[in-house]
């Protein structure tokens, strides 16, 4: 069965291009790989970030974990889809394929 949250994380993921959950905010993150990530989705061409604050909302946190069965933050989607972490986004940026996800 689907978290009740789960409609309000699908509302944020699907109504902006690239969304993150993460550890505090795109212009202040509160952990390395939540700044980390968000300057590797800039360096990849995303001119805006919308994100939310796990560390502000443990229920959406709980909701997020069990939509993407991922346990760590920060969680990147791009065009509604969910594409990993940290560490994925920068291989990814690596390889190009982020710079093309994000045209």
């Amino acid at each position: 069965m689907a978290h009740p949250l789960s409609p309000q994380i699908e509302e944020k993921v699907k109504n902006n291009k690239v969304f993150i959950f993460m550890k505090g905010t795109p212009d202040f993150p509160q952990c390395g790989f939540s700044s980390r990530a968000c300057q590797v989705l800039r360096a990849a061409g995303a001119t805006e970030i919308k994100g939310f604050d796990v560390l502000s909302d443990d229920p959406m946190w709980e909701a997020l974990e069990d939509y993407t069965q991922w346990p760590t933050v920060p969680q990147i989607f791009i065009g509604g889809k969910f594409v990993g972490g940290c560490d994925i986004v920068s291989e990814m940026f690596e390889r190009g394929e982020l710079q093309e996800l994000l045209k």
